[in-house]
């Protein structure tokens, strides 16, 4: 069976070659795949986009802003369990949308990162979750099947609570599974358990065949500088006036230094999926440009490639009432000269 299968998959890129369709990088070519992303930014995860398109902060022009503001992808933040029907199948008008960001995104120039992000509703509901997201899957990896090299997918953002390792392990085996057989060569976006921790990258267990799998990690050290004053973040709210030093700087080059053995060892790609400091803490933006610039110099100085939390909403580096960047921020993200 499992050279039956192989034999399919190989015969489905091959019609999708013949027939011109421009695919992801061959199997086995993860790292060529994954170069294509460099500098991102999370975008429209929050946004009334999804619900009402009329109410919409973001517009097509921010894909052109994007692009020439210094970054080379976008990572779409999808919460698409509130678009399903009891019978677990998405809005059409939803999956519309959808398809206008990945097809605006590409006519910008930018990637395209899929990213299922509804880990608070796996958290809190397991059972569901196991068959939401296989069903999200069934639905979205067919759709963009014929899409370019330049669309990852991402299983899921940070699973945490009841997705520990082993049971994550075997949902993401299935969802991979899923993908691979519509999409056998597309760029695939893994990250372990606990949010993503990248100490949680030793009990991620990938398929040693399946090259072309960009394991992603996410990282906000110091958290108590990073995250003060955030209601949600269990006892940060009354946090205040954390400052940020070299220390910082130095955690991250350890830390990182560790995630790039991993990859080393494993063969595998990496990205830095998130990093930010939440900007509604009161934080001198100073301290918050010196936290950006430091954990993007040592990402970069360790390989990896990186998206930014986020465009808008909070963690913000483009500002809607002012129609522009924070200028302070997409510097430290970007310093080479547009």
């Amino acid at each position: 069976m499992t050279i039956l299968r192989e034999m399919k998959l190989a015969l489905v890129a091959a019609i999708a070659l013949l027939c011109g369709v421009a695919e992801a990088a061959p199997a086995g070519a993860a790292a060529p795949a994954a170069a294509q992303f460099r500098r991102g930014v999370n975008i429209i995860g929050y946004d009334p986009i999804w619900k009402d398109p009329a109410k919409a902060r973001f517009q097509q022009k921010h894909f052109g802003e994007i692009r020439r503001g210094g970054f080379d992808f976008v990572r779409v933040n999808l919460f698409a369990f509130e678009h399903m029907d009891e019978r677990n199948r998405l809005d059409p008008k939803w999956l519309e949308r959808l398809d206008w960001v990945v097809r605006e995104a590409g006519k910008a120039g930018l990637g395209v990162i899929l990213d299922e992000h509804d880990f608070d509703a796996c958290a809190k509901d397991l059972p569901a979750c196991k068959v939401k997201l296989p069903a999200f899957w069934r639905q979205v990896a067919p759709r963009y099947a014929r899409a370019p090299a330049s669309v990852a997918f991402e299983l899921l953002n940070e699973p945490y609570g009841p997705l520990d390792a082993d049971t994550w392990n075997t949902l993401s085996a299935e969802l991979l599974g899923i993908v691979r057989a519509s999409n056998p060569a597309r760029t695939v976006i893994i990250g372990p358990t606990q949010w993503n921790n990248f100490a949680q990258l030793k009990t991620l267990k990938l398929p040693e065949a399946d090259r072309n799998i960009l394991v992603t990690f996410h990282y906000y050290e110091p958290f108590r500088f990073t995250h003060q004053g955030a209601s949600w973040a269990g006892d940060m709210k009354d946090v205040k006036g954390v400052q940020w030093s070299e220390d910082g700087r130095l955690q991250a080059r350890r830390d990182f230094a560790t995630v790039a053995a991993w990859a080393k060892a494993q063969r595998r790609p990496v990205l830095l999926g998130e990093f930010g400091a939440y900007d509604m803490s009161g934080t001198p933006i100073d301290q918050r440009v010196a936290y950006t610039k430091a954990i993007r110099e040592e990402a970069e100085a360790a390989g990896f490639p990186w998206a930014y939390w986020q465009f808008d909403s909070n963690f913000l580096v483009w500002d809607m009432d002012k129609d522009g960047w924070v200028e302070p921020i997409r510097s430290a993200l970007i310093p080479s000269p547009r």
